[in-house]
């Protein structure tokens, strides 16, 4: 029986193997991630040495379980390399990401690296992005109903994400508005236009943000975009 999870587990592995001794690394979110945490863990049972910046809550949990010493990102300078996955990636390695949630501090982590090497599996590379997948944009609670009008102005229609039957809280402590495009086909005009708007934190999308991009096949094997 082939392996569901032998794409993401054959990229993240590889992400991982390229993590060098004594270096500081920010760590991304979501599925993907938990194998290149999977392959750290065994690499310090032999012997690496590694520090990391968690995305999440979620992430730093599943860390410390990894035996990955934490910092904060206020602690270094400057992180030697990010791994993370994407949920969609185009042709230009612009990404979106955010379907977790974490996309303001995976943003943040990313642009604090030298590098930010994206972990995928071939589904997520896509034309134009925005075409399957919903654009995450994170808004201050206060007065988000105002702040979702300034965003549907760009071209979407925006959906407060729920939880449990009450509005989604990212560890930000804000609220996220799904955001349906019928394609993104100017990602950096767009990046431009949601960082200008009043309320808005942030976004799920990456543009020029992305360094190599590792792509698994459903049979394990790997490619690098360089």
């Amino acid at each position: 029986m082939s392996d569901p999870n032998a794409a993401k587990r054959a990229a993240a592995f590889a992400a991982a193997d390229l993590v060098q001794d004594g270096t500081t690394i920010g760590l991304g979110s979501g599925s993907t991630f938990l194998f290149v945490l999977e392959r750290l863990a065994a690499r310090i049972k032999d012997g690496l040495k590694v520090q990391g910046v968690a995305t999440s809550q979620a992430t730093a949990a599943a860390a410390r379980k990894a035996g990955v010493p934490l910092l904060e990102l206020d602690a270094v300078e400057r992180l030697d390399l990010a791994i993370d996955g994407a949920d969609e990636v185009d042709p230009q390695k612009n990404l979106i990401k955010g379907g977790g949630g974490a996309h303001v501090r995976e943003r943040i982590v990313a642009a604090a690296a030298k590098e930010m090497v994206v972990v995928v599996d071939e589904k997520k590379l896509v034309a134009v992005l925005g075409k399957a997948f919903l654009l995450p944009i994170e808004v201050l609670p206060f007065g988000w109903k105002q702040t979702e009008r300034r965003i549907a102005a760009t071209g979407c229609k925006p959906t407060l994400r729920q939880q449990d039957g009450k509005p989604f809280v990212t560890d930000n402590g804000n609220h996220v508005l799904d955001c349906k495009y019928d394609g993104i086909d100017d990602p950096a005009w767009l990046d431009e236009h949601l960082n200008a708007l009043v309320g808005v934190v942030d976004h799920g999308l990456f543009v020029g943000m992305a360094g190599r991009v590792i792509v698994g096949d459903a049979a394990g094997k790997v490619r690098v975009i360089p």
